[in-house]
């Protein structure tokens, strides 16, 4: 497989399979990380995966950060690219990485300081689980700065169609996790063990050599990174149009956590097996919606540069094959959460008094996992074409309605369960609603030819 894919010739479908096929695995890897540590920290019982699963949010909290530089960084650097001009988007990306480096730093600080208070939002009940929360916290703030550098790169570097680079990168990481979370979770020889403040300097130090390896890459490209030097003062013109295209998304992704994070707190009502089973399930379903968002990925620098270089029509043509392919791959995974739930969580948590619990979630979520694939990929076309905004807003509109559903659900019979039909529910609203405003938007692109492609190149 070639390092990097011409995305703008050639046949449409092997484009999208030669850059797809390593972010899809690179997304995979990056959820072997997170299950890497829920297998060892399973083995400890359900408190210390409630422990990281409630610190493991402002985690996820932090991902706001990195899509804000990342996604912003590589749409802009995709468009520069398509047009032919390398020196602009090497300004892109420069100014992609400054700008996540800087909030990235600033996070770690708060998360940092105000542990106690963080983690004291959700009510967890046994102080135990309170004080490993705590541990695990700060350990993996310590190393926000290499999670969103990760990611930031990652995205660049994708937008060049390099996606074999990454993947390369990642799966360096996820061996060296494999390798240190036993030994630093349990111990081993003078190795005190350090439970799971030991997963979070795994999962660390694992990021840190994936971030050495991205930088070797970088001193040696001479498509993009040539143009990239972080000692130059950032570029306030081009910072804008950066925040101007992540920032609905970034903002999106911070209300999604933050929803899930009150949700947490409805779900710690119920006890820590709940907790755990919240974390232990989302880490299993993440199998699709990680493979999708890869996938989204490749959609937005395939449409990005097509779109780059006014090919409006290989941009369309290459968004539905990648819808087509998610939806398949969605479908595959509905399928196999619904009818294989009790062996799947039973890998993670062999607690008979947790097993019925995870069945429940990993069965009704699994109904909605493959309209949530397509409204992945219908993000990431979006984001290819400059458009962030609108999906966004949409997008944010339902996972807020999961906060009320939510309190009326959980007092009906459905319990504990009416929380995941929440979840569910508006998962398979937002596949729905994304689908028909990118057949809106194609519609308008149709009969407004002349304004969609100036106000591509003009962006």
């Amino acid at each position: 497989m070639a390092r990097r894919v011409n995305l703008l010739e050639g046949n449409i479908l092997s484009c999208l399979t030669q850059l797809s096929l390593p972010i899809m695995a690179t997304s995979l890897i990056n959820m072997a990380y997170n299950m890497t540590d829920m297998i060892w920290i399973g083995r400890a019982g359900a408190g210390p995966v409630a422990a990281v699963g409630a610190a493991g949010m402002y985690m996820w909290l932090s991902e706001g950060v990195a899509v804000l530089a990342r996604m912003g960084g590589q749409v802009k650097t995709a468009h520069s690219l398509g047009a032919g001009d390398g020196p602009a988007a090497g300004r892109y990306a420069q100014n992609a990485l400054q700008l996540g480096l800087g909030l990235a730093l600033i996070y770690a600080a708060v998360m940092v300081a105000f542990n106690k208070p963080l983690i004291g939002f959700f009510n967890l009940n046994d102080p135990s689980v309170v004080r490993d929360a705590r541990i695990y916290l700060v350990g993996v703030s310590l190393g926000v700065v290499f999670s969103v550098a990760l990611i930031v790169f990652t995205g660049l570097i994708t937008a060049t169609g390099n996606s074999r680079t990454p993947f390369l990168a990642t799966v360096a990481g996820l061996l060296l996790n494999i390798v240190l979370d036993p030994i630093l979770i349990f111990g081993l020889g003078p190795i005190p063990a350090l439970g799971v403040g030991g997963a979070a300097a795994a999962t660390v130090l694992a990021q840190g050599l994936v971030i050495l390896l991205f930088v070797l890459y970088a001193r040696r490209d001479a498509h993009l990174f040539q143009y990239v030097s972080l000692k130059r003062k950032p570029d306030l013109a081009c910072q804008k149009e950066i925040l101007r295209v992540g920032l609905p998304t970034a903002l999106q992704s911070i209300l999604f956590t933050a929803v899930s994070m009150v949700i947490a707190r409805f779900v710690a009502a119920w006890g820590d097996a709940a907790v755990a089973v919240q974390k232990v399930g989302s880490q299993i379903e993440s199998v699709s919606w990680m493979a999708a968002d890869g996938f989204s990925a490749a959609v937005s620098s395939f449409v990005g540069q097509n779109y780059g270089s006014g090919n409006l029509q290989r941009a369309k043509k290459g968004y539905w094959i990648s819808l087509a392919v998610t939806a398949i791959w969605g479908t595959f995974c509905s399928l196999l959460l619904i009818f294989c739930a009790g062996p799947i969580f039973h890998i993670f948590i062999s607690e008979e008094a947790v097993l019925p619990l995870g069945v429940s979630y990993l069965t009704i979520l699994g109904l909605s996992q493959a309209p949530m694939c397509v409204d992945i990929v219908n993000g990431g076309a979006f984001a290819g074409y400059g458009r962030t905004l609108p999906p966004a807003l949409a997008s944010a509109l339902l996972v807020a309605c999961r906060i009320p559903l939510c309190m009326v659900l959980t007092r009906t019979a459905l319990g504990l369960d009416g929380i995941w039909w929440s979840i569910s529910v508006t998962c398979a609203l937002r596949g729905l609603v994304s689908l028909i405003m990118i057949c809106l938007f194609f519609r308008w692109q149709k009969k407004n030819p002349e304004k969609a492609a100036p106000a591509l190149r003009s962006s």
